[in-house]
């Protein structure tokens, strides 16, 4: 059957043919690089690169764009309460979203533009977009007209007033309507700005990824993804700006978007103290116990974000782990979990799949664990040896005197002190070490936690 995907334009599962079957083209919205990259992006970053993953098993060719969004209110903002320049600002939190992400198991994109390196290609379609009537300069700023496109809306189905809403539209006398929205601003001579036909400014947010997604993908292209939050309005006014610009034409085929996120059955928020940064989760989690934790619900539902959920997860890459021990991954992916990938990516259905594998590995299965590491591998999880799983990120100084320890717990086991054998191993597990007496008389250890 092939890869199917629920469509958000259509309202509906679709299978995926690439409009051009030799090359597919997917745009997934990137980060504003401002703060640290939060749950819920790490969530949607997690599900695009498992998508881009699936997508180069089943295609010969893939090209994946994702963005930096280095100019931005947020930005400036940013800089102004730390006392960074803007340039320490993006540069700092841009480096601290790529070791993130690159802890959290992503690919890197094929393609990862910066919104400053595009501010000729903005400007170019600013300029279609006022010569085809869609929109208009005003005090300094240029807005797009939305009563000018008769099909605004479609994407996110709003209501005018949900529109409003939703977009939390600024109030300004220069507007012409309270739902236009701006696609180039003027910039004071602190803020960062440009040379334009409208004077010296900045573009809105919307137009860059427009701009940047047809400079490297053309349009139309095959998948625009990102979070359910960006539906409306971000992805709304990017269809509207970019198929204005260009007559009407189509400019994406299918529309993705991942489910919002909550951390303890809560909405986050900093005034809570449940705002989850990625790199704060990195902190006391492996990258690949949070993966896992991240994929474990279908990616359209809701996402709750809990500490035991992190810590469930860890105990399955442990037994995972255990199942396939050394061995290398098959060839091939196993049946049922393309199959449930390809269905929407059905996540849950794949891993009840993998436990099953695992179940038949720990058996003395050797195909199915090589099956478990090439189903769990196409998901970006068991990159690693089993070792550095169990053992990884203790330094050499520690392993050494953890396995003094061991061999001491060993020699009191042989003379029958078992007393002190115990205590041996309750003062590692208070370390975080977990002992495993093996059939062969040696002990190994692993870390938990």
């Amino acid at each position: 059957m092939g890869l199917a995907l629920y469509n958000t334009a259509t309202r509906q599962k679709e299978q995926f043919q690439p409009l051009d079957p030799e090359h597919v083209r997917m745009y997934v919205c990137g980060p504003t690089v401002y703060d640290y990259a939060h749950i819920g992006n790490a969530r949607t970053f997690v599900v695009f690169d498992l998508l881009n993953r699936v997508l180069r098993r089943e295609f010969s060719r893939v090209t994946c764009v994702r963005n930096i969004t280095d100019v931005e209110d947020k930005i400036i903002t940013a800089a102004d309460e730390t006392g960074e320049t803007i340039e320490q600002v993006t540069e700092r939190t841009g480096r601290a979203f790529h070791e993130d992400m690159e802890a959290l198991g992503l690919l890197p994109p094929d393609v990862e533009p910066r919104a400053t390196d595009h501010i000729p290609e903005m400007i170019e379609m600013i300029e279609a977009l006022i010569d085809r009537g869609h929109a208009y300069e005003a005090d300094g700023h240029v807005l797009f007209s939305v009563v000018s496109d008769e099909n605004y809306g479609s994407l996110s189905r709003r209501n005018r007033e949900d529109m409003i809403a939703g977009a939390r539209v600024e109030v300004a006398p220069y507007k012409k309507d309270p739902c236009d929205f701006v696609l180039w601003k003027p910039s004071t001579t602190e803020q960062p700005g440009w040379d334009s036909p409208w004077g010296r400014g900045r573009p809105g947010w919307h137009i860059e990824c427009s701009a940047m997604s047809e400079k490297y993908l053309d349009t139309p292209f095959d998948i625009h993804g990102g979070g359910l939050d960006l539906a409306f309005p971000h992805h709304e006014n990017e269809l509207a700006q970019s198929t204005c610009a260009h007559d009407g034409a189509e400019f994406v085929k299918t529309w993705v978007h991942s489910g919002f996120v909550t951390v303890e059955g809560e909405k986050m928020s900093k005034s809570l103290g449940n705002f989850k940064t990625a790199r704060d989760l990195l902190s006391d989690h492996p990258g690949e116990a949070i993966r896992l934790t991240l994929l474990s619900t279908h990616y359209r539902q809701p996402f709750d974000w809990t500490d035991d959920g992190v810590s469930q997860s860890k105990s399955v890459l442990d037994r995972w782990y255990r199942a396939v021990g050394d061995t290398p991954a098959s060839e091939t992916v196993p049946a049922e979990v393309v199959e449930a990938l390809d269905d929407d990516l059905n996540t849950a259905l794949a891993m009840s799949a993998m436990h099953a594998l695992a179940d038949q590995a720990i058996a003395g299965g050797k195909v199915s664990a090589a099956g478990l590491r090439a189903a769990a591998n196409l998901m970006g999880l068991l990159l690693s040896d089993a070792e550095t799983w169990f053992k990884g990120g203790t330094a050499d100084d520690d392993v050494a005197s953890i396995e003094r320890a061991v061999a001491g717990r060993v020699a009191a086991r042989e003379r029958r002190d078992f007393a002190e054998a115990d205590r041996i191993r309750d003062e590692l597990k208070a370390q975080g070490i977990e002992l495993e007496d093996l059939p062969d008389g040696t002990t190994d250890w692993r870390k938990i936690g």
